[in-house]
C-alpha cells in the first residue's frame, strides 16, 4: 500500500470511560484486562489480542464489536438478530476513536456463535437472496473450517473492519496458513483486523501488533515473546520429553 500507516485503518484506539464503570469489583470490570484498562491503541493492519482462557480477551473483542455497531452475536452491521443476550455492557463503557477513512464493509465473526449467524444468513437468504455474497452455498452444508474459509474468501472484501473472536477453532493447521495468505490480501486492499485468537500461525503475520493479556492488563509483545509460541516450540523441539513429563504423575490405567 502506499498510503502512510497513520492514515491506513479505520479504527484507532479504543478508551474505557471509567466514570460510567459502576464497580471495578463487578464482571467484566473485574478482569485485569478491563480493570487496567485505559486507552487501547489499534494496529492499522492487525491488532491481535492474546491471553489465557478466561482472561477476558473475547469479552473485550465483543464489546469493541458492539461500541463498532456490529450484532451482538455476529455477522455484519446490517444484521439485527438475537438468539440469546448473553453480551455484557462493557461497549456501553468504550469510547472508539476513528479515522478519517471509513470502511465499505465489515463483519463480526465469534466462533461460539457463528452457527446462529450461518441460520440468520440462510434466512435471509430466502428474502432477499444474499448467498451469492457467501460463496453460493449455504454454510450450514460445509464443515464449521468450510464455511469459514467461504465466509473468508467470499463475503469478506477491500476496505473493510474485520473483528474476529478465535477463528482458528474452525481451522486445520493447513487452512490456518490459508486464512494468514487472504487476510494479507485484504489488508493490502485496504482492510483492519482485530483479532482474539490462541494460534501462534494466525500471530506470526509480520504487519501486526499483538497485545497480551495479563494480570496487568494488556501489554504489548513480540511474536517470540508469546507463550503461544515458547510453548508450542518447546512442545515441537521435544513432543515425547514434554508429554512424558506432563503425564509422568498420572496413574496407570
Amino acid at each position: 500500500m502506499n498510503e502512510p500507516l497513520q492514515s491506513r485503518g479505520f479504527l484507532r484506539s479504543a478508551t474505557l470511560l471509567r466514570e460510567r464503570v459502576a464497580s471495578f469489583t463487578a464482571y467484566p470490570f473485574s478482569l485485569p484486562v478491563i480493570r487496567e484498562l485505559e486507552t487501547l491503541p489499534f494496529h492499522p493492519a492487525v491488532t491481535f489480542i492474546v491471553g489465557e482462557n478466561g482472561s477476558g480477551k473475547s469479552t473485550l473483542l465483543e464489546a469493541i464489536a458492539i461500541a463498532a455497531r456490529f450484532n451482538a452475536e455476529g455477522g455484519s452491521q446490517n444484521f439485527n438478530f438475537s438468539t440469546q443476550a448473553s453480551h455484557s455492557d462493557l461497549h456501553r463503557c468504550l469510547r472508539l476513536t476513528r479515522n478519517h477513512r471509513r470502511p465499505r464493509t465489515g463483519f463480526f465473526l465469534r466462533a461460539e456463535s457463528f452457527y446462529n449467524v450461518a441460520t440468520e444468513i440462510d434466512r435471509l437468504d430466502r428474502i432477499q437472496g444474499l448467498l451469492g455474497s457467501y460463496g453460493g452455498r449455504s454454510l450450514h452444508q460445509q464443515s464449521h473450517g468450510e464455511s469459514f474459509i467461504a465466509l473468508l474468501q467470499n463475503r469478506f472484501g477491500p476496505h473493510g473492519l474485520y473483528l474476529l473472536d478465535e477463528p482458528e477453532a474452525a481451522l486445520s493447521p493447513t487452512r490456518q496458513m490459508a486464512a494468514l495468505v487472504r487476510i494479507h490480501d485484504l489488508v493490502r486492499e485496504g482492510s483492519q483486523f482485530i483479532i482474539a485468537t490462541h494460534s501462534p500461525i494466525l500471530m506470526a503475520y509480520p504487519d501486526a501488533t499483538i497485545l497480551a493479556a495479563g494480570p496487568k492488563g494488556l501489554a504489548p509483545v513480540r511474536y517470540e515473546e508469546t507463550e503461544h509460541y515458547t510453548l508450542t516450540r518447546r512442545f515441537l523441539n521435544d513432543p515425547g520429553g514434554m508429554v512424558g513429563r506432563l503425564l509422568a504423575d498420572e496413574p496407570a490405567p
